[in-house]
């Protein structure tokens, strides 16, 4: 098989616990996580690997260890031809895992300066148009762009007004704005103010799930209660690169 090479769409977080893998290729994006088997496989593959070779390397590995290795082959070929199917044994942009766990900032009901509140209206105004009618890779691709912007770092403080702005005017737009659409919209709202912020794709590899959110000063910003113990990686960063 021949590898796509990295900045193909594909991005990965490895972590001990297996692998989380976005693919931006398509429609929103479409996650996948892997448990520690399958993340073996997908590395072996992906570092070229023959995809049979690979197989058998892991089915020695696991009956050495007492495992039926008939039983090991049949589940990794399918989850093999399942990665196959969906053009996964490609190589990925692997994201940096963060050395200590981020500082959780819950989300405030402070209404915020008028100024925030404006950029509210227009970044949620566009985050909702590219969600909603581009592909992922399109609106990632804008994200980037916006990243570009003249600005500064945003403070914490005003990060999360502009996060308290976004969820108060989302109240009066139709449809539903989850955590994708909100952190999107708070992250262009930074820029259109010359603050810049970072926002962040990742995933809970147990129990399994995706999360957007944005980061400044080293802490995550408008998150629920229930993410006081964080369990989410970085997949993909948007943020200025200098």
């Amino acid at each position: 098989m021949t590898h796509e090479l990295r900045g193909n769409g594909v991005h990965c977080a490895v972590t001990q616990q297996g692998i989380a893998l976005l693919d931006t290729r398509r429609g929103r994006g479409r996650w996948r996580i892997l448990d520690q088997v399958g993340a073996q496989l997908w590395l072996e593959i992906t570092s070229g690997v023959p995809e049979a070779a690979a197989v058998e390397e892991l089915v020695d590995h696991w009956t050495r260890r007492g495992i039926d290795g008939s039983r090991v082959r049949t589940d990794l070929t399918a989850v093999r031809d399942e990665l196959a199917r969906a053009r996964l044994l490609v190589a990925a942009e692997r994201a940096p895992l963060p050395l200590d766990p981020p500082q959780i900032r819950f989300a405030t009901a402070a209404p915020g300066p008028l100024g925030s509140r404006l950029a509210a209206q227009v970044g949620l105004a566009l985050a909702l148009t590219l969600l909603r009618c581009t592909p992922l890779r399109f609106t990632i691709a804008c994200a980037r762009a916006a990243a570009r912007l003249p600005g500064r770092a945003a403070t914490v403080a005003e990060a999360e007004a502009i996060h308290a702005a976004i969820r108060r005017v989302a109240r009066a737009w139709p449809g539903r704005a989850a955590c994708l659409e909100e952190s999107l919209a708070a992250f262009l709202a930074c820029a259109l103010t010359g603050r810049r912020a970072r926002w962040v794709l990742g995933a809970s590899l147990w129990p399994q799930g995706a999360h957007a959110w944005i980061e400044t000063d080293g802490a995550v910003v408008g998150q629920a209660p229930e993410d006081r113990v964080w369990p989410y990686v970085p997949v993909l960063r948007v943020e200025r690169s200098n």
